[in-house]
């Protein structure tokens, strides 16, 4: 395996670079500027990582199906939601190592992947939409599966969400990349009030061809629970999300979570 971090206009030769079999810890010093990405390769498809791509941000268990990822350092308005000290300085470190097996046998949240990017599609869990508002970082899928529950304000980090841009068919997809059972769905909705709005009914469909249409409340730091029983699930959606009658026309999901095991046969 191999972590190289590149220059957009110096790519060669890398910034900084580690190669080994196993584990990798990956320390350098140097800054990053705006173009620079991140080159993980030499992994095997179908195949589950811990990784760790800036110490401010926290550790996620991923799926990878393809052998390199290509992590683009975000920058400007598309670090907007990430912790303002991620990625910067002059000294970070960049972790990347295969999951042990103890980490994943047990009940987890499924969805959980702050290292997700909404660009890439080969590694999960993986956020998407057909609509993020203004087309604004602060507002894309990704901040629904970053790990934070903040649901008191809007806009940057740590109020990142992800916004519908007032479209009534707003739908919101977590691809998994493999199936995994799930026992347990909670769903953290941004409490800005009275510049937010709130939902007040949704339905989640799932890889299996089964729905489930839920009431939902005005609430501020509880999540929406939903308890099922779903066995070989790949992906699921939000949507038919149904709008409160009042005057904010901004409800916005601040979080998923999805708890569950790996699939057994």
């Amino acid at each position: 395996m191999r972590i190289a971090v590149h220059g957009k206009f110096h790519p060669e030769p890398p910034k900084a670079e580690l190669e080994r079999d196993d584990r990798l810890v990956l320390c350098w010093e140097g800054e990053y500027r705006r173009g620079d990405y991140i080159d993980f390769e030499g992994l095997t498809p179908n195949t589950f990582y811990v990784i760790h791509a800036d110490a401010c941000l926290d550790a996620s268990i991923i799926f990878v199906t393809s052998e390199s990822i290509r992590y683009t350092v975000p920058f400007y308005e598309k670090k907007e939601n990430y912790n303002p000290l991620a990625f910067s300085g002059c000294r970070h470190v960049i972790e990347l190592r295969k999951a042990e097996d103890w980490e994943l046998t047990g009940r987890r949240n499924l969805a959980f992947n702050p290292f997700d990017q909404q660009e890439v599609d080969t590694v999960f869990p993986h956020a998407s939409a057909n609509t993020q508002t203004r087309g604004e970082s602060q507002f894309a899928p990704r901040n629904a599966i970053d790990g934070l529950t903040c649901t008191r304000s809007h806009g940057n980090w740590p109020y990142e969400s992800w916004g519908i841009n007032r479209q009534a068919d707003a739908k919101f997809r977590l691809d998994f990349g493999r199936p995994v059972d799930i026992d347990e769905i909670r769903l953290y909705t941004r409490a800005q009030f009275p510049h937010d709005s709130w939902w007040t009914e949704g339905t989640l469909s799932f890889s299996d061809g089964s729905q489930i249409t839920f009431p939902m409340e005005k609430k501020i730091d509880d999540p929406h629970v939903i308890k099922t029983e779903k066995q070989g699930i790949t992906w699921l959606t939000l949507g038919n999300l149904i709008k409160a009658p009042d005057e904010s026309p901004f409800p916005a999901l601040k979080q998923i979570e999805v708890y569950g095991t790996e699939h057994r046969d």
